[in-house]
């Protein structure tokens, strides 16, 4: 049975952000950026994608943060901050 819950735990999408806010109470919004070269012309392109992410790490605006998918914790958060790769200047 744990190897089965393990298996499905690495499964899971985990993502590298930056903490944009944190004024709500356990949560904040993480911003997730993705660089791509353009199909046809070969410039790089940047795409933005904002998450919530339940914070039990302490993370405040400015942090670089680690979260990783998990179950609906609340109505939009379905994030949660695993690590803090890097704390704010």
């Amino acid at each position: 049975m744990t190897e089965l819950s393990t298996e499905a735990r690495n499964r899971r999408k985990a993502r590298t952000g930056v903490v944009k806010s944190d004024k709500m109470t356990k949560t904040v919004t993480v911003t997730l950026e993705r660089r791509f070269s353009h199909p046809v012309y070969g410039k790089q392109i940047t795409r933005q994608k904002t998450i919530k992410a339940r914070n039990e790490m302490d993370a405040k605006a400015g942090d670089t943060v680690r979260v990783m998918e998990t179950r609906p914790l609340a109505k939009t958060v379905r994030w949660r901050v695993t690590e803090i790769v890097e704390r704010a200047k």
